[in-house]
């Protein structure tokens, strides 16, 4: 008798890393998904790329999914009558329509990608704070780990100004996506990012760079600078250049940590949000099917005479008015009596057809006794 083992418990299928890239107008946000997109073909792990951007000319990649396919953003401005910014949000809320699609056709390829890179608009707020942007934010995390890079034009963010709009836009789009976080400075190359790196990390120098500013905002900055400093811990922060690939390794490295914060941390409380939605539904529909009940309910119950107020007679009081009602008519022959208590109703056929022939017997004898 040969000993068998039980079967292990087959562990869940990883799912791919969903990489956001977001970024303001000019910070070489598309280059950017070319040369990471570049770099997982080297490394014979292709990634499942969506272009979300209908605006875009011409991309330097190839999309699996692209919202150009699918929306016209020129024909959707005349159509509409729109200006550029809004044929862009109105193109994104129309391609969101149809995002349940794109879900499956991603879920079919999911486990031959290692990645799935979604390119969004340059105008970032069109994404980041529209219903459209946040509906398909919240559809992707709620299945794949995701994480947002955002991309950020280092050689602009030399000047404390710039840099800590830069630091306040992050940090709103941390807040609204609630999800792993990425600081990529791009465009290496060109300025190194070591200086916002110990912006970031050392309050000191930070201050000292405000010193020489002499603008009126730098009083506003100092106070800001105290409110992120606890925002900086839990940042991951890689310097790139999308034009020589310098620091793409490190991105990656930040993803794979990335993608382990939101196994742990994040994907607990999605969850939770998702079971508390579907609870305050279902507790509304519940209420709705019991108000719908109370409605349509209707008691069995039988006919009570009313008085002039309003309120049932008694069965004693009912009767002597009838008795009390025959006597002042003076009803003396069964047939006057018959003929009263039918007045109250509409007679019947028969009885209509009785009332006739009484009624030309009646004529007739007025005649003869006229005549």
């Amino acid at each position: 008798m040969s000993d068998s083992t039980p079967a292990a418990p087959q562990e869940a299928t990883p799912q791919p890393p969903v990489i956001l890239c977001i970024g303001m107008a000019g910070s070489g946000k598309t280059t950017f998904m070319q040369r990471i997109n570049a770099h997982l073909h080297s490394q014979k792990t292709p990634p499942y790329v969506l272009n979300l951007d209908p605006a875009v000319g011409q991309l330097p990649f190839t999309a699996n999914i692209d919202i150009r396919d699918t929306v016209n953003y020129k024909e959707v401005m005349k159509q509409y009558n729109l200006g550029p910014n809004g044929g862009i949000l109105t193109s994104l809320n129309l391609f969101t329509t149809k995002f349940d699609q794109v879900l499956n056709l991603v879920a079919k390829r999911a486990q031959d990608v290692s990645h799935v890179l979604v390119d969004t608009p340059g105008q970032i707020e069109i994404f980041t704070w529209s219903a459209s942007g946040a509906i398909i934010t919240d559809t992707l995390a709620a299945t794949y780990p995701t994480m947002v890079a955002y991309i950020i034009d280092t050689p602009r963010t030399t000047s404390p100004a710039t840099f800590m709009s830069n630091m306040l836009y992050a940090c709103s789009i941390l807040y609204k996506t609630k999800l792993p976080f990425i600081l990529v400075f791009n465009k290496t190359d060109v300025v190194s990012h070591d200086f916002a790196v110990e912006w970031m990390t050392d309050f000191e120098k930070f201050q000292d760079a405000l010193r020489r500013d002499t603008s009126y905002m730098s009083s506003l900055m100092n106070s800001m600078s105290l409110v992120l400093e606890e925002f900086y811990e839990h940042l991951k922060v890689v310097g790139v250049s999308a034009v020589t690939g310098q620091g793409i390794d490190q991105f990656f490295d930040a993803v794979k940590e990335a993608a382990q914060e939101y196994e742990t941390d994040y994907k607990p409380e999605i969850e939770r949000a998702i079971r508390k939605k579907m609870e305050k539904e279902e507790k509304e529909r519940q209420e709705q099917l019991n108000r719908l009940m109370k409605d349509v309910s209707v008691s069995k119950g039988t006919e009570v005479a009313l008085d002039q107020d309003g309120e049932a007679w008694p069965e004693e009081e009912e009767q002597a008015y009838e008795d009390q009602a025959e006597d002042d008519d003076g009803f003396n022959s069964e047939e006057e009596s018959s003929l009263a208590a039918n007045s109250k109703y509409p007679p019947t056929a028969s009885q209509q057809k009785q009332n006739d022939e009484k009624f030309k017997s009646w004529l007739q004898q007025a005649n003869n006794a006229r005549d």
